[in-house]
């Protein structure tokens, strides 16, 4: 099984251009948030299935990482709870954010990296949980192999 690092540096080959960067780190929790919302209109005990799935997929990475994944997973399932919404709402969210998602891959000009693996639908959402965690923790040490906890203090 691949490292968390090894995940990181092929998902970084296509997600150099900062613009890109910006959209993914907008874009791919909306998909997640999206996803959990649809199929939590068909089948709560599927969703909480695929989520422990999900979650053991991070945990054999990265310990870390997926106690933070767990965090933001377990808000958007209370934020869905919280604030019912139709499923045309989340359909909506997942529509505009994978638009988003394919024009930040045409401004870097290279394909998403799920079209390699589909592997990659799951290091995404990690990988910018570990960008964010150095921007919330300025003493979080990266697990992205191309970034520095500078790089995140300085860098949007």
């Amino acid at each position: 099984m691949k490292t968390i690092q090894e995940w990181f540096g092929e998902y970084n080959e296509s997600h150099k251009n900062s613009t890109n960067k910006l959209i993914h780190w907008i874009c791919v929790p909306s998909i997640l948030f999206s996803i959990i919302g649809i199929l939590m209109h068909f089948s709560a005990l599927l969703t909480v299935l695929l989520l422990v799935l999900t979650l053991v997929f991070y945990a054999r990475l990265d310990l870390v990482l997926a106690v933070a994944m767990a965090a933001l997973i377990a808000a958007m399932v209370a934020l869905i709870y919280i604030l019912p919404m139709g499923a045309g709402f989340y359909f909506a969210v997942f529509v505009l954010a994978w638009i988003g998602q394919f024009y930040g891959h045409k401004v870097e000009g290279k394909k998403p990296s799920f079209f390699k693996d589909l592997q990659f639908l799951l290091v995404g959402p990690a990988w910018c949980m570990d960008a964010y965690l150095g921007k919330i923790f300025p003493k979080w040490k990266p697990r992205n192999p191309t970034i520095s906890s500078a790089q995140l203090s300085t860098n949007t």
